[in-house]
């Protein structure tokens, strides 16, 4: 293996996080992942549930970085609107929509007996 060109590899990885960061979307996953970090602290989860909050958050992200770069594959491929573009797209936000909802139902099922 190539040490030179691997390394190289984890610069692209950056520069993919740090363009993706610039979304809309990817900012707002931002903000709530920042409160939902701050209410687990002054909640005082198990580490069990840290894990899995941390494991939500984590896929979140990832989710929400894949819907983008399908995004920016079909805009590409099809500048032109076409229905099987919209199709495409339109299921990958959904992938993120339904990830996000059961993630909150996940959340809700930690937070709430803490809460009352």
């Amino acid at each position: 293996m190539n040490l030179r060109k691997y390394l190289r590899s984890f610069g692209y990885a950056f520069e993919g996080i740090i363009t993706a960061s610039k979304e809309q979307n990817l900012k707002s996953h931002i903000v709530s992942a920042i409160i939902v970090i701050l209410a687990s602290y002054l909640t005082g989860l198990s580490r069990m549930e840290w894990y899995i909050v941390l494991l939500l958050i984590a896929l979140m992200f990832a989710l929400e970085m894949m819907n983008t770069a399908i995004e920016r594959v079909v805009d590409l491929a099809s500048p032109e609107i076409h229905p099987l573009a919209k199709q495409a797209k339109d299921i990958a936000a959904g992938a993120v929509l339904v990830f996000a909802l059961f993630s909150a139902i996940i959340g809700l099922l930690i937070f709430l007996p803490k809460w009352f």
